[in-house]
């Protein structure tokens, strides 16, 4: 998985599975905007979103996921006041999958801290499928570039080699496997 340069044929690919009017594509965000918002948040975005977002589309009604993706600088729109402080400076905390629900004790203190770390550090929220499972593009930490699935009950990496699927990792491999109409977690 490349995040430094866009890889001409996962270009190809985010064109074509976002090609035609029934996706509900919006239109590209342009190179100044994408800029603006890395300049922003300290950060720049991996590739080939980075791409995708100024040359592609900024946003899709008709998904990945189930309610679409979320334009960049739109925070997803069930975020009020109260949760936790989103720095996308700061990296992501995680490299393996976490299901906090089936920790048997109350969090601690630190475990709490790691959970606001977990949901407001070092990630962008793509879209959301219902029901509180979030789909987030890693862009700071050990993880960047990668998708994961992060809900109320736990978080975990989308691609073949974490598991759970047989998708590429990645936003190229998360976007191809829900244009090939594959289940998200289809590894046996």
């Amino acid at each position: 998985m490349k995040t430094e340069h866009a890889c001409p044929d996962d270009l190809a690919a985010l064109r074509a599975a976002f090609d035609g009017d029934d996706r509900g594509g919006a239109s590209p965000a342009g190179w100044d905007a994408v800029r603006a918002y890395e300049a922003h948040h300290g950060i720049v975005l991996p590739e080939p979103y980075r791409t995708f977002v100024a040359e592609v589309a900024d946003g899709c009604a008709a998904g990945p996921p189930v309610h679409g993706l979320v334009p960049l600088a739109e925070p997803p729109s069930d975020r009020g006041d109260g949760g936790p402080v989103r720095d996308l400076g700061r990296p992501f905390p995680l490299t393996e999958a976490w299901l906090w629900e089936e920790d048997d004790d109350e969090p601690s203190g630190e475990t709490r801290a790691v959970l606001d770390q977990v949901f407001g550090h070092g990630s962008i929220v793509l879209g959301t499928d219902g029901c509180g499972m979030d789909w987030h593009l890693i862009v700071t930490g050990a993880h960047r570039g990668h998708v994961w699935n992060i809900s109320g009950e736990g978080a975990m990496p989308f691609g073949a080699e974490f598991g759970f699927t047989t998708g590429a990792p990645g936003f190229a491999g998360w976007v191809g496997h829900w244009a090939a109409d594959t289940p998200w977690f289809d590894a046996e």
